[in-house]
């Protein structure tokens, strides 16, 4: 029975983004335990502000080096080599595994160094004591890359053989990590207790996919083969797709920067915010993206550009018959939501209306950015990282630019508003140059479906605010029964306007009932 988990395998996207949905759903429902738990122990106040700069840093050398060479390179090329000669597919596997492991020891060891004049430019608004802890907390979690990165290359393996039971159980077990650090570590070692907490989550975070890797066939070796042509095709890759994810990690970075300035815990309610919207993204935008991938790298590695707009365009629509909802039901109860999840010990009731609005604008831009994240799949799958490196550019230069000025017009809520804007304005440029790339897109489908989901999102938005106002109730309670009666309006009317993607969400729901037999 052990085996058989490790070795589970999905066969279409939709049975693989139930898979990783619900994994999903227990990490980030595990996720907003922690920010509730650490909301109530520490407030929005000096301790999270400390936490969240210090884990920046560390955030950002994961996202470059790591998921760099992942989502760019690594996964397209991978599978070419198992299509054609396993062997050398393996070869690839440990030659990216070593070099990526080596280069994350060299850059940690720098940046642990160089850590003060690193923090004092994220956090200039931070005191001198603030900034002296922030420099401990970040030297600890320096370790979390390390086996961050080992996993990333497991996990890269067990996407291109479709074993996404076990790589979406990562998540799941990092958070476990952090938690154990608030309800433990923390009495012990007092602030420090989170930034190992967050280490034990990335240690635990690679041993679960350990096994299943191995079941695929991989077996390490002290391979450093930089000649090697499919390392080449990699690292080839991943010089703009750093660059680009650098020009991400920028932006965060100075919201950072400019919450820090602004009103003391607005790094952290910004942080909170930004966990929350995250919930659904990672339920109903990075599942279907996940999912999609090696089936678009296959399409694309035959040069099947029919096939590969047919994956494209079902997928599209799939995220947004979930993201555009969600964020309709997180912006009218948006109140309820941060009420129920952070409304706890010292975080206040102002602090919940801030994170409130906050969340708000945050989801006027959540099916934007779960279509970026596709988006950007489709150009890796060709194994173009170029143009996405120009777009990444023009985004940036946005939404710094937006940021700043609204920072200062609407405090740290402008912060939000300018994520949002900015990722609508690099969805349209990803937009234009797919389609240029690839000659359609089956835009006049994607464009009929969204306009009846966003009808029926506007309507059963309408009900949900109507039914608000009519009970009067703990958000608990107020929250559920409005949120309901908003997702049955919604699935009435998606039936009622005959939309595809209702008929494939429940053929696949039935399948996954046990008394059926799944036929795939």
């Amino acid at each position: 029975m052990i085996k058989r988990l490790f070795n589970n395998q999905s066969k279409t996207i939709m049975s693989a983004a139930f898979v990783l949905g619900a994994a999903s759903l227990v990490s980030r429902l595990l996720g907003l335990v922690r920010d509730r738990m650490l909301a109530g122990m520490f407030g929005a106040g000096d301790e999270l502000d400390i936490y969240y700069a210090a884990f920046r840093i560390p955030d950002l050398v994961f996202s470059l080096l790591v998921v760099g060479a992942i989502s760019a390179g690594f996964i397209p090329v991978f599978i070419n080599y198992v299509q054609k000669n396993e062997s050398k597919a393996w070869h690839l596997a440990n030659s990216v595994l070593n070099l990526i492991t080596l280069s994350l020891v060299i850059v940690c060891l720098i940046l642990i160094i160089i850590a003060p004049w690193l923090i004092k430019l994220i956090a200039p608004g931070f005191s001198p004591d603030k900034l002296a802890l922030t420099v401990q907390l970040t030297r600890i979690m320096f370790l979390s890359p390390f086996f961050l990165g080992l996993s990333a290359v497991l996990g890269g393996i067990l996407q291109s053989f479709r074993r996404f039971l076990i790589y979406a159980l990562g998540p799941i077990m990092y958070n476990l990590g952090i938690i154990f650090g608030v309800l433990f570590l923390v009495d012990y070692f007092g602030l420090k207790g989170l930034a190992y907490g967050v280490v034990l989550g990335a240690f635990l975070h690679m041993v679960i996919q350990v096994p299943s890797a191995w079941l695929c066939g991989f077996k390490w070796r002290p391979v450093f083969d930089f000649r090697f042509a499919g390392v080449k095709r990699v690292f080839k890759m991943m010089p703009p797709r750093i660059i680009n994810l650098a020009f991400w990690q920028i932006t965060l970075i100075v919201m950072t920067v400019l919450a820090s300035l602004l009103a003391v815990g607005s790094v952290a309610v910004y942080n909170l915010a930004y966990n929350i919207w995250s919930f659904p993204l990672g339920i109903f935008g990075i599942s279907f993206v996940v999912a999609a991938f090696p089936k678009l790298s296959q399409a694309a590695q035959k040069k099947n550009k029919v096939g590969f707009v047919k994956i494209f365009s079902s997928t599209t629509r799939q995220i947004l018959f979930f993201t555009l909802p969600a964020a309709v039901l997180f912006i009218v109860l948006r109140s309820q939501i941060v009420q129920i999840i952070l409304g706890t010990g010292r975080f206040e009731t102002a602090d919940v209306h801030l994170t409130a609005q906050i969340l708000g604008y945050f989801s006027l831009g959540l099916f934007a950015q779960a279509l970026i994240l596709l988006f950007l799949r489709g150009f890796f799958a060709w194994e173009d990282a170029k143009t996405p490196l120009l777009t990444g550019f023009l985004t940036t230069l946005v939404a710094l630019s937006s940021a700043w000025f609204l920072a200062q017009v609407l405090g740290v809520v402008g912060l939000a508003l300018a994520f949002s804007l900015s990722c609508f304005f690099h969805l349209i440029l990803l937009t234009v140059f797919l389609r240029n790339k690839i000659g359609w897109l089956d835009l006049k489908k994607i464009l009929i479906s969204s306009l009846k989901m966003l009808l029926a999102c506007l309507i059963a938005g309408l009900a949900v605010w109507f039914v608000l106002r009519l009970i009067n109730q703990p958000a608990l309670i107020q929250g559920g029964i409005a949120g309901l009666i908003g997702v049955l309006i919604y699935f009435f009317l998606a039936w009622i306007f005959r939309l595809e993607e209702l008929n494939i969400f429940f053929s696949s729901l039935v399948s996954k009932l046990p008394w059926k037999k799944v036929r795939e």
